[in-house]
C-alpha cells in the first residue's frame, strides 16, 4: 500500500463525536511520549501531520486522519502520565476504554511500545484487558533505531518472555523506528490485509 492522502478530520473527546463508523479504523494507542505523533507522522509521510511535542501527556484528544479517502487512523492520548490530575486521567481512561469497547469500524489497535525498557506494568495490563475484551491489536515496538540490532533481540526476547507467562499465543509484533522508517511497510502490509475484512 502507499499512502497518498493524508488529511486531518477531526478531534473528538467522546466516541459519539469521531466520524461516522463508514470506512475501517485503526489507532495508536500507547504510554505518554511513546511516540504515537511521531509514528503518525512517519507512517504517512507528512512529518507535520500529527502535532509532535516533547513534553508528554501533551494529546488530550482522539484525533483523526483521514488516509487515501479509504481509511481511518486514529492519534489517542496516552495513558499513565503521572503528572496529569488522578480526576483527568481517569476521564481519559474511561473516554478510552468506551471508544474502544463501541467503535464499531476499529478493526485493530497498534499498542505502542518503547522497546528500550523492560515490560512495564501498566503496558501489561492494558494488553490483558484488550485480550479478554476480545479487542485485536499488535504489539508495536517503536524507537528501534536507540538501541543496537543486539539490543534490539534481547529486549524482544525478553518481551516475548514476559507475555508469554501468562499467554498462549503472541499477538502479531512489528518493530519501528519513526525516525529510520523501519517498520513502515509492515504497519501498511497488516492495514491493508485487515482492510479487506471490513464490512459496514
Amino acid at each position: 500500500m502507499e499512502i497518498r492522502e493524508a488529511e486531518f478530520i477531526t478531534s473528538s473527546v467522546m466516541e459519539s463525536q469521531c466520524p461516522k463508523p463508514e470506512k475501517p479504523e485503526y489507532a495508536f494507542i500507547g504510554r505518554s511520549n511513546v511516540g504515537k505523533s511521531l509514528l503518525t507522522n512517519m507512517l504517512t509521510g507528512k512529518r507535520k501531520l500529527a502535532k509532535v511535542s516533547g513534553s508528554p501527556g501533551k494529546t488530550i484528544t482522539m484525533n483523526h486522519f483521514l488516509i487515501n479517502k479509504q481509511w481511518y487512523l486514529v492519534d489517542l492520548p496516552g495513558y499513565g502520565y503521572a503528572k496529569r490530575s488522578k480526576t483527568e486521567r481517569e476521564k481519559w481512561g474511561k473516554m478510552i476504554r468506551h471508544y474502544i469497547l463501541t467503535r464499531s469500524n476499529l478493526m485493530s489497535l497498534f499498542v505502542l511500545i518503547d522497546l528500550r525498557h523492560e515490560p512495564q506494568k501498566n503496558d501489561m495490563e492494558f494488553m490483558g484487558w484488550l485480550a479478554m475484551s476480545q479487542i485485536p491489536f499488535v504489539i508495536t515496538f517503536t524507537k528501534a533505531d536507540k538501541l543496537s540490532k543486539v539490543n534490539v533481540e534481547k529486549n524482544l526476547s525478553a518481551y516475548k518472555k514476559a507475555l508469554l507467562q501468562n499467554w498462549e499465543e503472541l499477538p502479531p509484533l512489528i518493530i519501528t523506528s519513526a525516525t529510520t522508517g523501519v517498520g513502515k511497510e509492515d504497519l501498511l502490509q497488516y492495514i491493508e490485509k485487515t482492510n479487506k475484512l471490513f464490512q459496514l
